[in-house]
């Protein structure tokens, strides 16, 4: 993986330092991005903001533990995906992204054969085992586009699916056709689909992958 940018290097030896300006950059930096992803799966100003509290937190926390291989922001954006899905389990609910090949509508929402199938099978091991799987695959395509400087895809799936927009507004923030909107779109869930596979999960995990097996 690669090294930590030079700048997201000096940040984080500053805040290890105590240097409270430099905590003040680390959220002047993140703060915003991190609420619109949060925000965009609460539907809620307030309780998304307590979770990017708790993910600045988490992070404080983690700091000594911190691999400065690891890019600082896709961190960031790990921690919050855990605290958020503690926030939703405290509200009894569950985030959810369908992996079904070819699917369509809104990607965050499950089959109706996988919603069945959650509700009676999956324990709450398995929603920690789908979650954590989801995680890690969403960091590895976020630093694969990162690395490849992937920027117009980085934004146009920012613009999908933290923010929830559709194709058609996404194509014409980004100046892209509503069909390469839509191909950028089907390549990330296919590979973010690839990517859960290839961690060889039990098919009660997610059985929305084996449907066609």
């Amino acid at each position: 993986m690669a090294p930590l940018a030079q700048s997201d290097q000096l940040l984080v030896n500053r805040i290890r330092a105590g240097e409270a300006e430099a905590w003040n950059e680390l959220i002047a930096r993140f703060e915003g991005r991190l609420l619109a992803f949060v925000e965009g799966r609460l539907g809620r100003r307030s309780a998304g903001e307590d979770v990017v509290q708790e993910t600045f937190l988490g992070f404080l926390n983690s700091l000594p533990n911190f691999e400065d291989t690891r890019p600082l922001e896709s961190y960031l954006f790990s921690i919050a995906a855990h605290k958020l899905t503690d926030h939703l389990r405290r509200e009894g609910r569950r985030p959810t992204l369908s992996l079904a090949a070819g699917s369509s509508g809104n990607e965050w929402e499950p089959s109706d054969r996988a919603r069945a199938v959650s509700s009676v099978m999956r324990s709450g091991e398995r929603r920690g085992l789908e979650e954590a799987a989801i995680v890690e695959a969403l960091t590895e395509q976020i630093d694969r586009l990162r690395k490849r400087s992937e920027w117009p895809k980085l934004q146009c799936l920012e613009l999908l699916f933290v923010r929830g927009w559709a194709n058609r507004d996404v194509a014409v923030r980004l100046k892209m056709s509503e069909q390469t909107v839509a191909n950028v779109k089907f390549e990330f869930l296919a590979r973010l689909r690839t990517l859960v596979r290839k961690q060889g999960l039990s098919e009660d995990v997610f059985p929305e992958l084996h449907e066609n097996d």
